[in-house]
């Protein structure tokens, strides 16, 4: 298991324990923690401090939708990028906003709780999460891989309470997996299905197993894009730079000697030329000089049924050398 898919697990783990009534003042910490590291601005710089910009996510224009472009205006949780969207179950709010997007491209869409608990009003969270297949740390190919990986690694207390299935939510496939913790007395439901090649997440935990069944209908009312056609996502395409579908290649010019992955998503239009760029994790001086290289790269034009369509791909630049 490679050390971001631990970082990731650990997150999740840590955010899904911190969600209960007996744990507010954790929670609030690591909210606060969080938005330190985070943060868009500092009060002060101690004395002779230097700050410098880390890697982070950007994007080549500001109108193409992001996958972490995810929002929620009033009760309305929406992401232009994937085309999802659902109405929150009544009193579910969004406390604190999630990382960035890591290295993998694993991204924290929402975390959702109930903005009051009691003894009528169990407590829980919707963690909603997508996973970038391009980057994935384990080779996942669907969402049902995703489903069956998180039954085959539980921890031995932990016991499966509904076996992994398919189900329908918005229209689209789900796969689905339930099981909890006797001991910490918590009952979780995974919700996979996959999108323009990334695969989402919903995970549902709360004490009471029927607070989760009646959130899984709420759900039910989400939108989403159809899955029989493709709508107006570019086709996706994986390793669509190998072979002889690069007809010329710059090679970026890369200064720093960093070692970090750069993971990048790119949109390729009918004609081959790469019109947005996408960098999920890099240094401004990385991402300017990779953008500045990718504006020569030229593809052949992907055909679908004999005509020429936009494509979305995948490639890793940086990493050890």
């Amino acid at each position: 298991m490679t050390s971001a898919l631990v970082r990731f697990i650990a997150f999740i783990a840590a955010s899904l324990l911190l969600l209960t009534p007996d744990s507010t003042l954790e929670l609030t910490a690591l909210a606060r923690h969080q938005a330190a590291s985070y943060g868009q601005s500092v009060s002060s710089v101690p004395e002779g401090v230097i700050l410098v910009k880390g890697a982070s996510p950007s994007a080549s224009d500001s109108f193409t939708p992001l996958p972490e472009d995810a929002r929620i205006e009033g009760n309305l949780f929406d992401d232009p990028y994937f085309q999802m969207s659902f109405r929150l179950p009544n009193g579910w709010v969004e406390k604190y906003k999630g990382p960035p997007p890591s290295e993998s491209g694993r991204y924290v869409l929402a975390e959702l709780t109930p903005s009051d608990s009691s003894a009528t009003r169990p407590g829980g969270s919707i963690l909603i999460t997508a996973e970038d297949m391009f980057f994935a740390p384990v080779p996942i190919a669907t969402a049902r891989d995703v489903v069956n990986y998180a039954k085959d690694h539980l921890r031995e207390d932990y016991r499966i309470e509904h076996p992994p299935e398919g189900l329908q939510l918005g229209g689209r496939r789900f796969s689905t997996l339930g099981y909890g913790s006797p001991s910490a007395q918590l009952h979780w439901r995974v919700l996979a299905t996959q999108v323009r090649c990334h695969t989402i997440e919903i995970v549902l935990v709360s004490r009471d197993a029927r607070f989760i069944e009646s959130t899984v209908l709420e759900l039910e009312k989400m939108k989403l894009p159809s899955e029989e056609s493709a709508g107006p996502f570019p086709v996706c395409i994986r390793d669509f730079v190998r072979g002889g579908n690069l007809l010329r290649r710059v090679d970026p010019v890369l200064t720093e000697h960093r070692f970090n992955s750069i993971p990048v998503r790119v949109i390729i239009d009918r004609n081959g030329s790469i019109r947005h760029v996408h960098f999920l994790s890099a240094f401004p001086d990385q991402a300017k000089a990779i953008a500045d290289a990718l504006a020569h790269w030229k593809f052949k034009p992907y055909l679908l049924n004999g005509q020429p369509v936009e494509i979305e791909t995948g490639i890793l630049f940086g990493g050890p050398r």
